[in-house]
C-alpha cells in the first residue's frame, strides 16, 4: 500500500488530507507543499481503521499530546483506559501508550481499539520489558528484540514512534567531555546509552536506520526522532550533548524524507526561558523545518506538584517560537504516576499554552474565540462563558458554587462590578472585573 506521500508524489490527494486541510483552514495546495516538502506531517498508519486524521506542523493549530500508561507498580489497564477517556475529553490531539508494566500488547491494543486520535509509542520500552523476560537483564537486549517490537507495533497500527537514533557514541562522547548535573533522564535514552556501553557497540536505531525507515514506510508508520539527551534540569540546558545528539537528528530527516518516510523531531526537556526561542529557531534549521515536538518545555526545577504550568510557560515560548506539537506534563511530574485528574489538568495546561501561543502565531480562528469570550463577559452572559471556556465544566463549578444573588453579577464585585457601574453611564455594557 501506498504511504501519503507516495500518493502526493503521484498526484493523488489522499482523503485524509483532504479533511485536514478542511479542518484546518488551509488550502490543500499549501498543505500538500508542506506535506512534501516535510514540514507537516500526519501520522496516521496505514493499519488503523478508526483514526482521525491530525496534522502537525508549519502554519498550522498548535498541537498537544497526552502521554498515559501502566507501570510495574500500577499495571492496571482499566486505570488507563480512564487516563484514555480523560484525554480525549479534555481536547488532546494525540495519546501515547507509554506502559511499562502488566500486559503491554493487550493495553496498547485496547487503546488502539478505542481512540480515535493519533498514537504514538516508544518501542523500546516493550523491547527493554521482553529482554528481562528473555535474558534476565535489559542490557542484554539484542537489535532483533528491538526491531521485532517494532515490526510488531507497526502491524498493530500505531501512528507515530519515538525511536532515539539520533545518539551515538559522538554524542556520548560529548556529553562525558562536558559532564552533566542530571545526566541521562529520558527512559528511552538510558536505555539506549546503557546497552551501547555494556555492549561496546553502536546504537542499533542509528545503525540500522535503513531498517527502521523500511518498517516506517510499510506501513506509514511517522517517526519521532527522540531526545534520548535532553536536558533533564536548567543547568544542562543546550549543552553539548544536546546539540550533537540533534546535529545527528538532522542528518536522520534528510535520509527518512528521501524514502517518502514522515518525520518528525523531539526537542527538550528543562530550559531556561530565555534559551527557548533560540532552541527551537536551531532545530528548524538543522531539521530542515521538520515539525519540533517538545516536552515542555519546563522553565524551572523547583516546582514539583506544580510542573503543569512551568510547561505551559515554556510550551506558549516554544509554541510562538517555532513548535508544532506540545507533549503536556502533569502535576505528578517527577513525584509519581498521574491519576486520571492529572492527565486531565495537564491537557488543560498544554492546551492553554499551545492556544495561546496561536493567538500569536495567526491560526486561524484562534483570536476569534477570545472575541467571542470577551463578547459574553461584556454581556455578563455566564452560560456563554461557560460554553466558550477551555474547560466548561470547572467553569461552570467555579461559578456555581460563588454563584451570586444578583443573577447578573459575581461575588468578585457585586455593587462594584466595573461592568455594571460603566453600562449605566454609558448605556453599553463594559468590560467585566
Amino acid at each position: 500500500m501506498a504511504t501519503i506521500i507516495d500518493d502526493l508524489k503521484a498526484g493523488r490527494v489522499p482523503e485524509v488530507a483532504v479533511a485536514v486541510a478542511k479542518e484546518e483552514g488551509l488550502s490543500q495546495e499549501l498543505l500538500i507543499t508542506r506535506l512534501l516538502e516535510g514540514t507537516v506531517v500526519i501520522p496516521m498508519n496505514i493499519n488503523r481503521r478508526n483514526a482521525k486524521g491530525v496534522a502537525v506542523g508549519e502554519g498550522l493549530r498548535t498541537k498537544v499530546n497526552a502521554n498515559i500508561g501502566t507501570s510495574e507498580e500500577y499495571p492496571y489497564i482499566d486505570e488507563e483506559l480512564e487516563k484514555l477517556s480523560a484525554a480525549i475529553n479534555a481536547g488532546a490531539d494525540a495519546v501515547m501508550d507509554l506502559s511499562t508494566g502488566g500486559p503491554l500488547v493487550e493495553i496498547r491494543r485496547a487503546i488502539i481499539e478505542r481512540c480515535p486520535l493519533p498514537i504514538g509509542t516508544v518501542p523500546i520500552y516493550q523491547a527493554a520489558v521482553l529482554a528481562k523476560e528473555r535474558h534476565g537483564t535489559i542490557v542484554n537486549m539484542t537489535a532483533e528484540d528491538i526491531f521485532e517490537v517494532i515490526e510488531e507495533q507497526a502491524r498493530e497500527g500505531v501512528d507515530f514512534m519515538t525511536v532515539h537514533s539520533g545518539i551515538t557514541w559522538k554524542s556520548l562522547d560529548a556529553l562525558e567531555q562536558q559532564g552533566r548535573v542530571t545526566d541521562i533522564v529520558s527512559r528511552g535514552g538510558a536505555l539506549t546509552v546503557g546497552w551501547m556501553i555494556h555492549n561496546q557497540r553502536e546504537n542499533p536505531l542509528y545503525e540500522m536506520y535503513d531498517r527502521l525507515l523500511e518498517i516506517a514506510r510499510e506501513h506509514d508508520v511517522t517517526l519521532s526522532l527522540g531526545d534520548g539527551l535532553r536536558p533533564g534540569c536548567l543547568a544542562d540546558a543546550s549543552d553539548r550533548a544536546q546539540i550533537q545528539e540533534l546535529l545527528v537528528l538532522g542528518e536522520l530527516v534528510d535520509r527518512a524524507r528521501a524514502v517518502n518516510v514522515q518525520v518528525m523531531v523531539e526537542g527538550p526537556g528543562h530550559m531556561p526561558f530565555d534559551q527557548i526561542a533560540a532552541n527551537m529557531k536551531l532545530e528548524k534549521e538543522i531539521c530542515k523545518g521538520a515539525p519540533f515536538y517538545v516536552l515542555g518545555p519546563l522553565v524551572t526545577d523547583v516546582a514539583p506538584g506544580y510542573d503543569h504550568i512551568t510547561a505551559a510557560i515554556g510550551g506558549t515560548m516554544a509554541a510562538v517560537s517555532g513548535a508544532d506539537f506540545l507533549c503536556y506534563v502533569t502535576p505528578r511530574e517527577h513525584l509519581g504516576l498521574p491519576t486520571t485528574d492529572d492527565v486531565h489538568e495537564g491537557v488543560i495546561a498544554s492546551r492553554i499554552a499551545a492556544h495561546a501561543a496561536d493567538i500569536v502565531k495567526g491560526v486561524k480562528g484562534a483570536a476569534d474565540w477570545d472575541l467571542s469570550m470577551a463578547k459574553a463577559r461584556k454581556a455578563l452572559d455566564w452560560n456563554e462563558q461557560i460554553r466558550l471556556a477551555i474547560d466548561p465544566a470547572k467553569a461552570a463549578r467555579a461559578h456555581g458554587e460563588r454563584k451570586a444573588a444578583d443573577i447578573e453579577g459575581c461575588t468578585m464585585c457585586g455593587d462594584f462590578c466595573a461592568m455594571k457601574i460603566v453600562a449605566e453611564h454609558l448605556g453599553t455594557r463594559s468590560e467585566s472585573c
